[in-house]
């Protein structure tokens, strides 16, 4: 696809394919690419435009970045850059919900992406687990497709009763396809994100699409907050209220959130660290650097702060040099392996 060597297939959807593809100096992408018959001219501007989206909000951490597009190919396609790591659905089903404080700095992080995202006038509009990988940076958001949609790309595409989205993740306004969502959406799907990482199960859940659509557009039908910390249910709760003018804007949340890490005695800087800690898994073998060693199953972090350090700056221990006792270089290869492993770094 265009300059890109393909590798393999990531991924796909109801609209396209994921795969994984390289630059001719080696750096990986992750290249999305439309089915043939989904292509169409409005397709290929809804593509055109997810495309501008990505390039007017490069420069942050929380956000993947743009490599290039091309959306009157044959197929069209779009490379972004490849984040390397287990989406936030893949982590919980996998080892364990995050703790409170892990949550707390997993949301502040994701605000802020959402931030940069809204101050380009542009909404997301389809954040869930599987659109948010805990990379070596931090959780980084992905895919803005629905993002690209005006309000009349959703009426036409929508058909009465199966609004586009992720109905365990999209607000009831959304839900009931109406149009002008505003930010206040996506306040809504960070909040739902926060359960499923906190819980390991979604706001709301049914046998159907049609079913639990029905239970997020039902004012009387509160969404499920069993197992959420005791310290995070107000704040998740009012970022799921049904209403969106009762939902706390993204600088509130983060506000709320930064106070809740003070009370446990942490730093933004030490939640995000011990979040690293915790989630990031290196799934890109053929260009991985140092990485933190996995979590163990259903592992737990304690309450203890958290020593401050980035995991990418460990090396390889060099080879000792001509003439040092190989005891010394032994010697110093344990302290290295006791250092990564203290218990008030990653409790197992």
């Amino acid at each position: 696809m265009g300059s890109y060597a393909v590798e393999r297939r990531l991924g796909s959807g109801g609209m396209g394919e994921v795969y994984l593809a390289y630059t001719a100096g080696g750096d990986p992408v992750a290249v999305k690419l439309i089915r043939r018959g989904r292509i169409d001219p409005e397709i290929r501007d809804r593509f055109a435009r997810e495309a501008e989206i990505v390039q007017s909000i490069v420069g942050t951490s929380r956000v993947a970045g743009y490599r290039a597009h091309d959306a009157f190919a044959d197929q069209p396609w779009i490379a972004m850059e490849f984040v390397s790591g287990l989406t936030l659905n893949d982590y919980v089903r996998e080892h364990a919900p995050l703790v409170a404080m892990l949550t707390a700095s997993l949301g502040i992080l994701l605000a802020e992406g959402l931030q940069t995202v809204h101050r380009a006038g542009m909404l997301h509009r389809d954040l869930k687990p599987l659109n948010v990988i805990m990379s070596r940076r931090g959780p980084v958001v992905i895919d803005f497709g629905l993002g690209a949609m005006t309000a009349s790309d959703a009426a036409s595409l929508s058909t009465p009763g199966w609004p586009l989205g992720t109905p365990r993740y999209m607000p009831p306004e959304q839900a009931r396809g109406e149009s002008g969502v505003t930010t206040a959406a996506d306040v809504y799907g960070l909040g739902a994100v926060m359960v499923y990482a906190a819980t390991g199960h979604d706001p709301y859940d049914g046998n159907s699409r049609q079913k639990i659509l029905e239970k997020v557009r039902d004012a009387t039908h509160s969404p499920d907050l069993t197992g959420l910390p005791v310290e995070l249910e107000q704040l998740v709760s009012s970022m799921l209220a049904h209403d969106p003018e009762r939902r706390p804007d993204l600088t509130a949340v983060q506000d709320h959130l930064s106070g809740l890490l003070q009370k446990m005695g942490r730093s933004a800087k030490s939640a995000r660290r011990a979040l690293i800690l915790e989630t990031f898994q290196d799934t890109d073998n053929e260009n991985s650097v140092p990485a933190v060693p996995a979590p163990a199953q259903n592992s737990r972090l304690s309450s203890e702060p958290v020593e401050e350090f980035e995991p990418s700056i460990f090396e390889p221990e060099p080879e000792p040099a001509p003439g040092k006792p190989q005891a010394q270089h032994q010697i110093a290869e344990q302290l290295r392996d006791l250092y990564a492993q203290r218990t008030n770094l990653l409790l197992r």
